[in-house]
């Protein structure tokens, strides 16, 4: 089942706790597919898939963070039923996309049950970065280079196609604005668990930046370091997996958080 943001890979999407997940810059969601049959039937994975890439690759990029995430969360809403337990897990750029995911769920009075940002800086760092990765195509090529492919899985044709949607999805990043610089910073924060994860061995990502995310949910903080790099969480995905079915079983606790700290700003949404 497909839909125009969102692909998932289980015949009973709706029936299942889900796992929402967002991918890194310069990639689609098609290498999450592989994460269904590790956590199993009793669970979906849902991927959201931006367009110029893989299913979507004929379609002009997205222009705007706001515009992504609004058409994430129809989609997401019109899918699954209220109160479905979810986790949003985002690698890097899919990160800052699933915190924002994860704000305007709660705006909606749809709180997931946990946001994971792995190997990705907190929301006020990305201010501006994508403009150094526009003008300096080695940075690009170091930062596809970090995902170690061969040249069985990246030809030269795949390798430009793929730098090109890193050029999109840099452009994609500077239209959001300086969180910061908001007149009410707490509406920043999230009201659900919030766990920052890492690799040991990520150059880019660090745990000063990781732990940069405390600020940014009003609900519990956690820090993970796992082994690997910067793409830990796709070279090593079976050392994740347990850690995310046990988000799931913060379901009531989440729940009860919630009932107690709601949010009139906005009438819920779909």
């Amino acid at each position: 089942m497909k839909g125009q943001w969102l692909a998932t890979w289980h015949p009973r999407p709706t029936e299942h706790p889900v796992l929402l997940c967002v991918p890194p810059a310069g990639a689609g969601c098609g290498q999450f597919r592989s994460w269904q049959p590790l956590l199993g039937p009793e669970f979906t994975v849902i991927g959201v898939q931006l367009p110029g890439r893989e299913s979507r690759w004929t379609e002009p990029p997205a222009a705007r963070v706001d515009q992504v995430v609004a058409a994430v969360i129809g989609e997401l809403i019109g899918l699954l039923p209220a109160h479905r337990p979810l986790v949003v897990f985002g690698h890097s750029f899919g990160g800052l996309l699933g915190y924002e995911i994860t704000r305007r769920l709660g705006e909606c009075r749809r709180w997931p049950t946990a946001l994971v940002v792995a190997a990705c800086p907190p929301p006020h760092l990305w201010v501006g970065t994508g403009r150094g990765l526009l003008d300096n195509d080695e940075t690009l090529t170091q930062l596809l280079d970090l995902r170690a492919l061969g040249e069985d899985e990246l030809d030269e044709d795949s390798r430009e196609l793929m730098l090109e949607v890193l050029r999109q999805d840099a452009r994609l990043s500077l239209s959001y604005p300086d969180p910061l610089a908001a007149t009410d910073f707490l509406a920043a924060r999230t009201q659900c668990t919030l766990e920052a994860w890492g690799g040991q061995y990520d150059e880019i990502v660090t745990v000063g930046h990781l732990d940069g995310w405390r600020d940014y949910t009003a609900g519990d903080f956690r820090r993970r370091q796992f082994p690997g790099g910067h793409y830990f969480c796709l070279d090593r995905v079976k050392t994740i997996i347990p850690t995310l079915t046990e988000l799931f079983a913060q379901q009531s606790t989440t729940a009860a958080g919630v009932a107690a700290t709601p949010d009139h700003r906005r009438p819920p949404c779909g």
